[in-house]
């Protein structure tokens, strides 16, 4: 079978998700991995699925738009690529938060110091309601850290970024983050 992705985007409301894998499953498309989020009052979802071989990815574009075009989303179907040349190498996995004053530059600037070190971002929520309140403004980075960075030298250069930025941050492995945040 093929595998695709499927981006879906447009104001929130229920039935969203199931419309969408109603479309799958008339076409005998099985949905592996979900990605679903609510920004603000946006929906954004991404699907992977794999479709049958004689199944055109323009044929099930067309039916996902006729279903969702009513609801007025976006839909974006393109076939997912076979694994390239980039590997991820070995890595362990870490969250990263920060708090502070909402401003111009936050995102890109802890993510301009990740990049510097090699670090993958996996998954990022990001809140900014913004003022002086500093827990009206936080985001939480999940990371893999390849076990070759220098640790130490990361967590200096995030420090300092973190000051010009004027945040707290703070970085944990995920199996301790997870541990002190179980509810």
């Amino acid at each position: 079978m093929k595998k695709i992705v499927v981006s879906v985007l447009g104001y929130d409301r229920p039935g969203i998700v199931a419309s969408v894998s109603k479309v799958m499953f008339e076409n005998r498309c099985n949905i592996e991995d979900v990605s679903q989020t609510i920004l603000q009052t946006e929906f954004a979802g991404v699907f992977i699925a794999s479709i049958p071989e004689e199944l055109q990815e323009e044929d099930l574009l067309s039916c996902l738009e006729e279903r969702l075009a009513p609801m007025d989303l976006s839909v974006l179907l393109k076939p997912m690529r076979a694994v390239g040349d980039w590997m991820a190498p070995e890595s362990a996995p870490f969250v990263l938060t920060t708090r502070g004053p909402d401003r111009l530059g936050l995102v890109v600037g802890i993510t301009e110091v990740m990049v510097r070190f090699g670090i993958n971002i996996t998954n990022l929520k990001a809140v900014f309601r913004g003022g002086e309140d500093p827990l009206r403004n936080i985001m939480i980075y999940e990371v893999d850290i390849p076990v070759e960075t220098d640790q130490h030298g990361f967590r200096e250069a995030l420090q300092e970024r973190a000051r010009e930025l004027g945040l707290e941050f703070n970085l944990q492995h995920r199996d301790i983050f997870e541990a002190i945040h179980r509810i």
